[in-house]
């Protein structure tokens, strides 16, 4: 096991072949661009602030201590662009930063944001993806807090939720992929993997029930994106894309149906957003996009055989878009041409058109423009 110092040098020895310029520092600054202390009316017609629980899709910055500081990335897209729930907050006049930071060698500290996703997240399981769960307190890995932990954290942090906020949900993305990847390699079965992911679906649906319960008014809920559709679906047997893609609408049909039969469906604002994202993948070109789920605007074979060259035992943790900057993109440009950052992630411009689907169902609701 690496201590903290080791896995920083670590990390550093990486940039130095994988990013070629030290002005990387300033990506730790950038954030969802509004200000909170303007009194004009945002362009969503309405100023909410913001509060977000999930995993990666939604993280927006638990691990710029080392991802941003030494790699230039500090986010799950092709960083220093933002990700759907920053630019949801700036419609609604906000700013999303996260509510704690750490990972990777730097110990959790908790912040003053409302960001409390985190990459790696499940919804209730605290051994996440690329969570260190045989050393945990060196921090060597992801922090991965559970979803149903990230909302108790805001809870003895705020007591309650107000009419004032926009609260985002999303997760379950990390279940399936969990449960996915044990049953692959045979530790359980397929049927354990679908009941797994059935039961982090009600659970995430008992989470929802939580946050309306205590006091949120507007709560936008995401379900999962079909997994099998990503470029990751793509890298597998066409038996296991299947899989991924049954994996990714059973988790749906599941949290839908929990919704529903406790009544929450009605209090909450849904996004499918499987729909949306197949109809960007049918019509990439349409959309700006040169690539679609065919590719990765982050070069992580590169990013993966840098690290690997420099000693790193386990190289593939840094082929993810945690780590990508400008400099490690395939081609000049690839955060607006690709969908994808890496092999589930959207790049910048994906996001943005995540945003605009989740901004319009909020609309669709009574709330704002």
């Amino acid at each position: 096991m690496k201590t903290q110092r080791s896995t920083r040098a670590a990390l550093v020895r990486f940039v130095q072949v994988a990013t070629a310029s030290a002005a990387f520092a300033l990506i730790a600054a950038c954030g969802g661009g509004g200000d909170d202390n303007n009194n004009s009316t945002p362009a969503g017609g309405v100023k909410l602030q913001v509060v977000s629980f999930g995993d990666s899709l939604s993280d927006v910055g638990t691990y710029t201590p080392v991802a941003a500081a030494n790699f230039g990335g500090g986010r799950f897209t092709t960083n220093p662009g933002q990700i759907w729930v920053q630019n949801v907050a700036q419609y609604y006049g906000d700013t999303l930063t996260p509510a704690m930071t750490g990972g990777f060698g730097v110990a959790p500290q908790t912040q003053s944001g409302l960001g409390y996703a985190q990459g790696g997240a499940l919804v209730t399981n605290p051994i996440g993806i690329n969570h260190v769960s045989s050393d945990p307190a060196n921090y060597t890995g992801a922090l991965t807090v559970p979803v149903v932990q990230q909302l108790q954290n805001y809870l003895t942090a705020h007591g309650s939720f107000n009419a004032g906020q926009l609260v985002i949900v999303n997760g379950g993305g990390n279940d399936i992929l969990y449960n996915f990847q044990l049953a692959v390699a045979g530790a359980i079965t397929p049927a354990q993997a679908s009941a797994a992911i059935g039961k982090a679906a009600i659970d995430l649906a008992g989470v929802i029930g939580k946050i309306v319960q205590s006091g949120a008014t507007h709560v936008l809920v995401s379900n999962v994106p079909d997994i099998g559709a990503t470029p990751q679906g793509l890298m597998v047997s066409a038996a296991q894309r299947a899989l991924l893609t049954q994996a990714s609408l059973g988790f749906n049909q599941a949290l839908a149906a929990a919704l529903t039969q406790t009544g929450l469906m009605s209090k909450v604002i849904y996004l499918d957003i499987v729909p949306v994202l197949a109809n960007v993948t049918a019509n990439f070109a349409q959309f700006g996009f040169t690539v679609s789920n065919t590719g990765t605007a982050c070069n992580l074979q590169a990013m993966a055989a840098a690290a690997k060259k420099f000693g790193e035992p386990n190289p593939q943790a840094f082929a993810t878009s945690l780590f990508c900057s400008p400099e490690t993109l395939t081609v000049a440009g690839a955060d607006q041409t690709y969908m994808y950052a890496d092999t589930v992630h959207p790049t910048t411009h994906l996001g943005a058109l995540y945003a605009q689907a989740a901004e319009q169902v909020v609309a669709k609701s009574g709330l704002g423009k």
